[in-house]
């Protein structure tokens, strides 16, 4: 009973990794870009160092990442600006960022696996 119980608990997660999802695009600080009536274009809405909750606009639409991806997403932001090529002023070349986000799509939030700032 044990090795079926495990040999599910197995298939259950390979099949959840199946269905993961590949988004490419420009990412965003997420509460700048869901305030209503936010008078700045969301191109404005650039992720800063101090940023705790991220999103992506992938095929035309805005996506929040889920708590997890948040935190991943905040140490790929602050490795992302601290690499050798970037200026010494944190936040100083962060509209030109693109990001691939593996993860699982729930509405319009990713349950996100990994992330790459590039």
């Amino acid at each position: 009973m044990r090795k079926v119980c495990t040999l599910s608990a197995i298939l259950v997660f390979a099949t959840a990794l199946a269905y993961a999802e590949t988004f490419t695009g420009k990412l965003f600080d997420a509460s700048c870009v869901g305030q209503p009536n936010n008078e700045q274009k969301v191109e404005a809405c650039v992720p800063t160092s101090g940023t705790t909750s991220f999103a992506i606009q992938a095929s035309g639409k805005m996506l929040k990442l889920d708590a997890d991806g948040n935190r991943k997403a905040a140490e790929a932001w602050k490795e992302y600006n601290s690499s050798a090529d970037r200026s010494k002023d944190a936040d100083a070349r962060t509209d030109d960022a693109m990001a691939t986000v593996e993860g699982t799509l729930s509405g319009d939030e990713i349950k996100v696996e990994a992330i790459q700032i590039r």
